[in-house]
C-alpha cells in the first residue's frame, strides 16, 4: 500500500522547491525527506525528482503525481474538517483562524465573532502574521481558515482557495484638532497632511496611493503601519489621518473620538476566506461566510 507520509513529504519537496526548505518547514531533518522520497521512487518504481545543479526540478511523473497528491491531501482535510465538526458535537468545536497582518483587526473581529456564535462551544485559536507564513501552517492542516485581503498568491506554492467574503468602502479619519489644522472639504483638505497609510503588503495601500493621484491631493505620508490598531491609535493622538473601514464608523467616532472625514470614492477593501476545502464544510467558516454576505457589499 502506498505509504501517504512518503507521498506528504514529496508534496512539500516539490511545493517548497527544494530539501531544505521543505525540512523547515516540516521540522525534521533533510536526510529524513530524502531517505522518504527515495523509498517512495523505490515504491513506485518511477523517477520523480531529476537534479538541475543545486536544485530539483519535477519529471513529467514527478508533476502527474503532484496533482494527485494535492488532490489526495485536500479529499483527506475535508474529511478531517467533516468528521472533527461531528465528532465535536456537544462539546468544545476547536477552530484555527490565521490572520494576515493586512487585515484590519477591527474587521477580523466582526468576521470572527460569528463563529462564536453557534449553538455549541467553540475553542478559538487565533494566529496573526504574514500571509505567506499563514498560508503554509494552512497547508500543514495547522489551520483551518486563514482571513487576507486578497486571493491566495500565485506565487504561493500551497494548494488552497478563495471564497471572496465581500468588500467596505474605505473612510479617513482624525482627531478633532488635526481637523481644525486642516480644515476645508474632502479630499481638498488632506493637501500637505500627514496620513498614516497601511503597509505596503496591504492590498489596499497601492490602491490608496493611486486614489491620491486621482483626487489630485498630495498628502505627507507621515507613517505606514502593517497593524492597523497601531496606526489608529498615532491617529488619535492627531499624528495624522488614518483609514478605516466605512461600515466601523460609527464604532470608530464613538468609542475613540474621532471625526469621519470623507470616503475615498472608488477605493474598496476586499477580504477573503482562505481554505483547502474546496467546499466549506467546518460550521465556524460557514457561519463566517453567511454572516459576512450581510456586512460586506
Amino acid at each position: 500500500m502506498l505509504n501517504y507520509k512518503h507521498l506528504h513529504y514529496f508534496q512539500q519537496v516539490a511545493e517548497a522547491g527544494g530539501v531544505s526548505r521543505a525540512s523547515e518547514r516540516l521540522h525534521v531533518s533533510p536526510q529524513t525527506i530524502s531517505t522518504q522520497i527515495s523509498e517512495l521512487e523505490d515504491r513506485l518504481g518511477v523517477e520523480l525528482f531529476v537534479k538541475n545543479g543545486r536544485s530539483l526540478e519535477l519529471t513529467e511523473t514527478g508533476r502527474l503525481t503532484l496533482q494527485y497528491a494535492r488532490d489526495i491531501f485536500t479529499t483527506g482535510a475535508e474529511l478531517e474538517a467533516v468528521l472533527r465538526d461531528r465528532s465535536g458535537r456537544g462539546k468544545a468545536l476547536e477552530f484555527r483562524v490565521g490572520v494576515a497582518d493586512s487585515v484590519s483587526k477591527a474587521v477580523a473581529f466582526h468576521l470572527v465573532e460569528p463563529a462564536l456564535e453557534l449553538p455549541d462551544p467553540v475553542r478559538l485559536i487565533c494566529q496573526e502574521g504574514r500571509t505567506e507564513r499563514l498560508l503554509s501552517e494552512l497547508g500543514l492542516h495547522r489551520l483551518d481558515l486563514v482571513l487576507a485581503d486578497a486571493p491566495v498568491p500565485s506565487t504561493v506554492s500551497v494548494r488552497a482557495y478563495s471564497h471572496r467574503l465581500g468588500a467596505t468602502d474605505v473612510a479617513f479619519y482624525a482627531a478633532g484638532n488635526l481637523r481644525e489644522r486642516f480644515p476645508g472639504e474632502f479630499p481638498a483638505c488632506l493637501n500637505g497632511a500627514p496620513v498614516l497609510l497601511p503597509g505596503a503588503d496591504a492590498a489596499i495601500s497601492q490602491r490608496l496611493r493611486a486614489w491620491f493621484e486621482r483626487a489630485g491631493v498630495r498628502p505627507v505620508v507621515v507613517g505606514e503601519f502593517d497593524d492597523s490598531a497601531l496606526a489608529q491609535e498615532f491617529g488619535k493622538k492627531g499624528v495624522g489621518f488614518f483609514v478605516g473601514p466605512a461600515f466601523l464608523a460609527p464604532s470608530i467616532t464613538a468609542q475613540h473620538g474621532m471625526l469621519a472625514v470623507g470616503l475615498a470614492q472608488g477605493v474598496r477593501d476586499e477580504f477573503y476566506a482562505l481554505s483547502i476545502e474546496r467546499r466549506i464544510t467546518h460550521r465556524c467558516v460557514v457561519a463566517i461566510t453567511e454572516a459576512a454576505r450581510g456586512m460586506l457589499a
